[in-house]
């Protein structure tokens, strides 16, 4: 099922003749593999001074912990590898995909290499640019109190302080579905609450939906045409993608990884197998039902007619919220994860067009006497709603044969048009829109851009700093310039990586054709 819009022909090579990573042409991957590895190591060493430990941990009464979150020159120091890791990472990303520029057969396995030993060390740091995960060990210790968390925050646990969640977040009750609840709840009962222990159990549960992605991207590529090893590289092996989904553990990753699973085996007729991966993925995070309409229209097949599709729809919605359903029997959950879909968060993110356009429209109104705050808020809804329309037309309108990357435009648009982006959301649609063709232009690097500003945002805004400690130059400022320094030079004066910015097109990329 080849997918592919751009008018450039792009030669196919010989699938029978396998790369050799030593031939001089395709260009060697360890040289960017290695870098991005010392990349991911700093990261590890600064995540000791700058990562968020829990109160309750252990770790804060070693010797060096003392020193590094304390002394201003381990301050200094841990913010330096922190943000110059996550930089060094960037820049094997882009170098390794300049370097298995002509996607040979070889070219999946230097990717999947890459992944393992970049994530490697990131498994083992303390969290970074997120503390999530500590608020995912006080929801599965409601659950194994027999506390609801769909009426109940985790200020309700005793001790929860000591857990390490951002006490912004003590009174919201949980946006996760049953299934993400069980395994919290398995997490807690393994570890009995202990936050060191049980960062690396939850984040092993990430890697459960790392391994979905690594294994169905390339493998959802190759029904739509896609090069493997091209898509793998843009979806899995981005800096953004291992920072949010091995260091932070995100359980969004598992949502994802279960979603373009389902999208596989749809492709490949196996569409009740596709149903109970979906309804999974909606039962860790609700959001991905956008994604049901789809694969339902998957299963009416190629040529359906409207009552076919209706059926089909109606056949998956109502197949998925029994399951559902069934589901929250287990600890007495019910259907309180339905509230994600009427309670959202407030506020909105100023990086975010909604927030950033919303701000100007309300200087731009209050400076002419106006209710400028009305105004932006009603300019978020028009494009929330907007957002929603977009979806629909993309369920409605469009061929058959590109189904999973109107998926990825339906999710892209929600993402994009609403009030609060977090860094991570952008991971729920580049999978599909990797998997079906992200091309050698303005597509690849808006890509580019987009995952060295959060990677950038999140080194000088997500660091965990003793409010006692008093400082010369804030550790956000440091960051802030080693990460700006670092991306002056890699979109500018590094001769290999402002090619990727501001090089001319190559054949040899455009799609990742097969």
């Amino acid at each position: 099922m080849a997918e592919t819009q751009d008018s450039t022909t792009v030669k196919k090579p010989d699938r029978k003749r396998r790369l050799s990573w030593r031939e001089p042409w395709a260009g060697n991957p360890w040289p960017a593999i290695i870098e991005g590895t010392v990349g991911s190591f700093l990261m590890f060493a600064g995540s000791i001074g700058m990562g968020w430990i829990a109160p309750a941990s252990p770790m804060l009464r070693h010797p060096l912990v003392i020193f590094l979150r304390t002394d201003g020159q381990g301050i200094a120091a841990s913010t330096l590898a922190l943000s110059l890791g996550a930089m060094i990472l960037i820049r094997s990303w882009i170098r390794l995909g300049q370097r298995l520029g002509g996607w040979g057969t070889g070219s999946l396995k230097a990717v999947v290499w890459a992944i393992s030993l970049w994530a490697l060390p990131l498994f083992f740091a303390v969290p970074i640019f997120s503390r999530d995960i500590y608020a995912y060990t006080g929801q599965g210790r409601l659950v194994a109190e027999g506390l609801d968390p769909y009426t109940q925050g985790i200020s309700s646990l005793s001790n929860w302080f000591q857990l390490g969640a951002d006490k912004a977040w003590a009174e919201n009750r949980t946006p996760y579905g049953p299934y993400f609840l069980w395994l919290a709840r398995a997490v807690v009962g393994i570890t009995g609450a202990q936050p060191d222990y049980s960062v690396l159990l939850f984040r092993v549960v990430a890697l459960i939906g790392v391994v979905l992605c690594v294994v169905y991207v390339p493998k959802l590529a190759a029904q739509h045409g896609i090069n493997p090893g091209r898509a793998l590289w843009l979806a899995v092996a981005n800096p953004l993608f291992i920072i949010s989904f091995v260091a932070s553990a995100h359980n969004d990753v598992l949502m994802i990884g279960l979603a373009v699973a389902a999208f596989y085996f749809a492709s490949v007729g196996k569409h009740k197998t596709a149903l109970l991966l979906i309804t999974a993925s909606i039962g860790v995070k609700i959001i991905t039902v956008i994604f049901l309409p789809f694969l339902a229209l998957m299963w009416a097949g190629k040529g359906a007619g409207w009552l076919r599709k209706v059926m089909f729809w109606a056949i998956s919605g109502l197949g998925s919220l029994a399951i559902l359903v069934v589901s929250g029997i287990p600890y007495h959950l019910g259907m309180g994860w339905l509230f994600a879909l009427t309670d959202p968060t407030p506020g909105y993110t100023g990086y975010a067009p909604s927030g950033f356009l919303g701000q100007q429209l309300e200087m731009i109104f209050n400076a002419l006497g106006l209710p400028g705050g009305d105004i932006a808020t009603g300019f978020r809804t028009l494009l929330k709603v907007g957002s929603m329309v977009i979806a629909a037309l993309l369920i409605l309108r469009g061929k058959h044969e590109h189904l999973v990357r109107r998926a990825g435009l339906a999710m892209a648009s929600i993402v994009l048009l609403s009030p609060i982006i977090q860094p991570w959301y952008i991971l729920w649609f580049v999978p599909l829109l990797a998997a079906t063709g992200i091309r050698n232009d303005w597509q690849v690097k808006s890509l580019y851009i987009v995952v060295t500003f959060f990677v950038v945002f999140g080194a000088q805004d997500q660091l965990s700093v003793y409010s006692f400690v008093q400082l010369g130059v804030p550790v956000s400022s440091i960051a802030f310039f080693v990460a700006l320094g670092m991306t002056v030079y890699l979109a500018f004066l590094d001769v290999h990586t402002r090619k990727a910015l501001f090089g001319g097109r190559r054949n040899d990329g455009n799609w990742g054709v097969i």
